[in-house]
C-alpha cells in the first residue's frame, strides 16, 4: 500500500490499485541527478585545497611574527588561522565525499556531508571567539609591550594572502554551504589582519598597547555574527527545517488553484537535502476520472516552476487516504 514519506525518508516509486492511488517522482528539467551519483564539478575542491595550502603556508609565519612581536592580535589571527586550516582541510574533504556515489545504506548519497562540516565549523569558530575574548581581558587587566613595527609588517602580509584565500572561495558556488563557511573563516582571518594592521599603527604612533586586546576583541564580533549566520542556516538543513522560500499552505492552495484535477493537497513535507536541494512530497486527492498521470505530472510541472522544486515525489488518491490514521478527509 502507498505510504507518505516523512522529510527524512527516501521518496520512491510505489502505488497500489490501478486509477485509485498512483505515486510518481519527478524531476523538474533542471534536475542534474546529483543524488543518483552522478559527479558534482570539482570547482569547490579546487578552490578549496587552495585556500588550504594559502592559509596553512602562512598562519606559520604570522604564529613566528606575533611571537616575536609580543602581539596577541598576531597570534590570536595565528590561531584562528590554524583552525581555519583545520576547517577547510574538512571543507575540502567534505566536498570530496560529496562526490560520492548513492549507495543501499544512503540513498541521497553523501551531498548532506557539506552542511555537516558548514556546522562544524561555526561551532569551530565560535570556540575561537570565546578563547580571544577571553585573552584579551587578561590582557586589558596587564597590557605587555608590542612590537608595532613588526606587528605591522607581518599584518600586512597576512592581509595580502587572506584577500588571495578569500577571493579563490568566493568566486565559486554561492549556494554552497561549506564553501560559504570556508569563506567565513578566511574572512575572520582578514578581518583579524586588517585589526592586526591597524593596532600596529596605533602602537607605533602612540605607544598605547591596550589597542591591540580591544581590536582583537572587536574583529572576533564581526566572526561571532557571521558564524553564528552559517551556524543557524545549516542547523536548520540538518534538523530537515522547511525551505526559506517555500510555504507549504501557499504551495498547497497553488496547486489547488493551478490543477483542475487536484481538489485537495495536504501531508505535505518539505526540506532541503542541501540549500539549493529544495525536496517535496505530498499527497494529491484528484476529482472523480482524474487522470492521474496527467494530473501528476502537472503537479510537478508546477512544482518546478512556480517554486523551483526540482526533486517531488506525489501521491495520487481519489476516495480514501493511504494513511488513513494521520490523514483524516477534508
Amino acid at each position: 500500500m502507498p505510504h507518505d514519506h516523512t522529510p527524512g525518508e527516501t521518496p520512491h516509486q510505489h502505488g497500489s490499485e490501478a486509477g485509485h492511488d498512483h505515486a510518481a517522482h519527478g524531476h523538474g528539467p533542471g534536475h542534474a541527478h546529483h543524488h543518483h551519483g552522478m559527479p558534482e564539478g570539482t570547482d569547490g575542491e579546487r578552490r578549496l585545497l587552495i585556500a588550504l595550502a594559502v592559509t596553512a603556508g602562512f598562519m606559520l609565519v604570522e604564529a613566528a611574527g606575533g611571537w616575536f612581536a609580543n602581539s596577541l592580535a598576531l597570534l590570536a589571527d595565528a590561531g584562528h588561522m590554524l583552525t581555519d586550516a583545520a576547517a577547510l582541510g574538512l571543507a575540502w574533504l567534505a566536498a570530496r565525499m560529496a562526490r560520492r556515489p548513492r549507495d543501499a545504506r544512503r540513498s541521497y548519497g553523501y551531498g548532506r556531508v557539506q552542511v555537516l562540516a558548514a556546522f562544524a565549523n561555526g561551532i569551530v569558530l565560535i570556540a575561537v571567539v570565546a578563547a580571544i575574548v577571553v585573552e584579551a581581558a587578561g590582557r586589558l587587566a596587564d597590557p605587555a609591550p608590542v612590537a608595532g613595527g613588526l606587528m605591522m609588517a607581518v599584518a600586512a602580509a597576512g592581509l595580502v594572502a587572506n584577500l588571495v584565500a578569500f577571493r579563490v572561495l568566493r568566486g565559486g558556488d554561492r549556494g554552497n554551504l561549506n564553501l560559504r563557511g570556508a569563506a567565513l573563516h578566511v574572512m575572520g582571518d582578514l578581518l583579524g589582519s586588517i585589526g592586526a594592521l591597524a593596532a600596529g599603527a596605533v602602537i607605533l604612533a602612540t605607544g598605547w598597547t591596550p589597542i591591540d586586546p580591544i581590536l582583537s576583541v572587536l574583529v572576533s564580533l564581526l566572526v561571532l555574527r557571521s558564524a553564528w549566520s552559517i551556524l543557524r542556516e545549516s542547523g536548520h538543513v540538518l534538523v530537515e527545517g522547511s525551505p526559506d522560500r517555500i510555504d507549504e499552505a501557499a504551495l498547497s492552495a497553488a496547486i489547488v488553484a493551478g490543477v483542475p484535477d487536484v481538489v485537495d493537497v495536504h501531508h505535505v513535507h518539505a526540506w532541503t537535502l542541501t540549500p539549493d536541494r529544495p525536496i517535496v512530497t505530498l499527497h494529491a486527492r484528484l476529482c472523480e476520472g482524474a487522470d492521474s498521470d496527467q494530473a501528476v505530472a502537472a503537479v510537478i510541472r508546477l512544482l518546478h516552476e512556480r517554486f523551483g522544486i526540482d526533486h517531488a515525489t506525489v501521491q495520487a488518491e481519489f476516495e480514501v487516504c493511504a494513511d488513513v490514521t494521520t490523514a483524516p478527509r477534508h
